[in-house]
């Protein structure tokens, strides 16, 4: 099945660049964007980590918290349990299971919240990139722009260019006097 894909795009790869000859194959302008390069080193990629960071950094502050209280809780079960009655036990061992399940709880929560934020604010950054990406490409006259290939020679690859774009993007929006480059 991958085999047939492969070579479904290297013959649709060959035929279109053949064209009817190699003079009609100097007139198509092909570029390459490394799109995994670009959503790492865009800078929107790191303001929206920082913009998650932020968001959830007391959500997570919350649950370290709970979680050293259970361990003290375990502790003092563990030093005191001894000379505990058998009322003082359970009572003690069930509220460390309820504080336990609640940990779980808002662990799970959490997580799933952030993988929620986190795939928004992918989508976003995926939808400007791509944006950029149309943008160059018309502006610059391509007639494909590539985004996943087995091999780009860098005459083809406009990924600096695209980041160049996006960077150039964001200063605008926030201001900052710095590029990153």
């Amino acid at each position: 099945m991958i085999r047939r894909f492969l070579l479904s795009v290297v013959v649709s790869a060959s035929v279109f660049c053949s064209g009817a000859g190699s003079a009609l194959a100097a007139d198509y302008k092909v570029g390459f964007v490394n799109t995994a390069r670009v959503l790492k080193e865009a800078p929107q990629a790191e303001a929206a980590r920082k913009r998650l960071e932020s968001a959830f950094a007391p959500r997570e502050q919350k649950i370290i918290k709970m979680q050293k209280g259970l361990q003290k809780l375990e502790d003092k079960l563990a030093k005191d349990s001894a000379i505990m009655s058998d009322l003082q036990r359970k009572q003690a061992q069930r509220k460390f299971k309820t504080q336990e399940r609640e940990i779980k709880r808002a662990k799970e929560e959490f997580n799933e919240d952030l993988n929620l934020r986190r795939n928004e604010e992918l989508n976003k950054l995926q939808k400007l990139v791509f944006e950029t990406i149309v943008s160059l490409a018309q502006e610059k006259d391509y007639d494909a722009i590539l985004g996943e290939s087995i091999y780009a020679s860098e005459r083809v690859d406009v990924t600096d260019q695209v980041l160049g774009r996006l960077r150039k993007e964001f200063r605008q929006k926030t201001g900052s006097g710095n590029s990153g480059e």
